[in-house]
């Protein structure tokens, strides 16, 4: 199902098994971002996110780049009506969208795209992606969106890049933990569908779960007053249908009834 018309900034289709892919679509613009690839990226992943057929989403971008970050220049103005959706906003929403998100970079990947795929569950990069936070070099630092570099780059390599705006390369990429998976370019299709099947065999509501977990729980102390709260929660939902659905597939050798078919 295709959701926007094939020359809209961001494409939207969700396929049969509830694999929805957006789009970066501005491809004559290295996929940068202005206010209405802002707007229409916060509505999808907020839709997306509440629509209980929706499973996984891809996020990915047409032509030579995945996003070259903020389009310069571009007016930022909200539509009539509508608060202005931030990049901010759009990193926060893909953050807690109770769905896996899972990008795939080739190309730059600049600035406040970092900041995107920093929020997604699994980053894809291709051999010839590369990144750079060049906010420095244009003469101010990016506070709201280091909360989000800081998500996925461990903090002594986004001191360097961070400070230097310098770029690096797709495997550096994985080193610091921007991203999980290096392949050829040619190869992203089988990488990410290879991906998405092992992400189709996890119980839905455990996935939602799981990753508010995460979000709840970094940096957060441990102590006996957390894992009794964690214990409890467990408890409630250890006997769930869906629990006890993956138990009953495991024991008896088949695909649970949430793996859609083939």
């Amino acid at each position: 199902m295709t959701d926007a018309p094939h020359d809209a900034a961001l494409l939207s289709a969700v396929d049969g098994r509830g694999v929805a892919t957006l789009v970066l679509n501005r491809p004559h613009k290295s996929n940068s971002y202005d206010q209405p690839l802002l707007d229409a990226l916060l509505d999808e992943v907020t839709r997306l996110g509440a629509d209980a057929s929706v499973r996984v989403i891809v996020l990915r971008g047409t032509g030579r780049h995945f996003s070259a970050g903020a389009e310069v220049g571009a007016a930022h103005a909200a539509a009539p009506g509508k608060p202005r959706a931030t990049i901010p906003a759009v990193c926060l929403a893909l953050d807690t969208v109770p769905k896996p998100v899972v990008a795939f970079v080739h190309g730059a990947c600049i600035g406040g795209a970092v900041a995107m795929i920093s929020c997604c569950d699994v980053v894809i990069a291709a051999q010839n992606a590369f990144f750079s936070l060049p906010e420095v070099r244009l003469g101010f630092a990016p506070g709201p969106l280091i909360p989000f570099f800081l998500r996925a780059i461990d903090a002594r390599s986004l001191r360097r890049y961070l400070l230097s705006g310098e770029r690096f390369a797709a495997d550096e990429a994985v080193r610091i933990g921007l991203a999980h998976q290096l392949c050829d370019f040619a190869a992203g299709d089988a990488a990410l569908s290879a991906l998405i099947g092992e992400m189709l065999l996890a119980g839905p509501n455990a996935v939602g779960h799981a990753k508010e977990l995460l979000r709840r729980l970094i940096h957060v102390p441990v102590s006996p007053e957390l894992l009794t709260e964690l214990q409890s929660e467990f408890d409630a939902r250890f006997n769930s249908a869906e629990a006890e659905e993956g138990r009953a597939s495991f024991r008896e050798k088949r695909k649970p009834t949430w793996f859609p078919p083939q």
